[in-house]
């Protein structure tokens, strides 16, 4: 059987806990070796990248295979604005930054990933 492919897209701080839930419950079902997950977040979405206690159950997630993405221009964009100002040296190591999510998401549905916006 192929892999599922999916990707999670989080733009909204408050939707992160059902989005991890949502990953969890995904591998849970289907077993980490039969899914690829990939998360992008993007405008507010990005400042859980700071939060501890989401960061440490996203690398429980890393170690099943998960991939965590960042927007390049919303990290900008919220240091610009005096919100959460994150650099890429200080973001979790696990974080991949993209250089505009909204790309990033278009591509990885071209590849064929589900999208999931919880």
């Amino acid at each position: 059987m192929e892999k599922l492919k999916v990707l999670f897209h989080v733009n909204e701080p408050d939707r992160w806990k059902v989005a991890l839930g949502n990953i969890t419950n995904l591998i849970k079902d289907v077993g980490s070796e039969a899914v690829d997950v990939v998360l992008i977040a993007n405008g507010q979405g990005i400042s859980a990248y700071a939060e501890a206690d989401k960061v440490e159950t996203m690398s429980g997630l890393v170690a099943q295979g998960v991939q965590f993405c960042a927007c390049n221009n919303s990290l900008k964009m919220m240091c610009d604005a005096g919100n959460v100002c994150m650099r890429h040296e200080s973001l979790p190591s696990f974080v991949t930054v993209v250089p505009a999510g909204i790309t990033a998401i278009v591509k990885k549905q071209q590849e064929g990933y589900a999208y999931v916006k919880p």
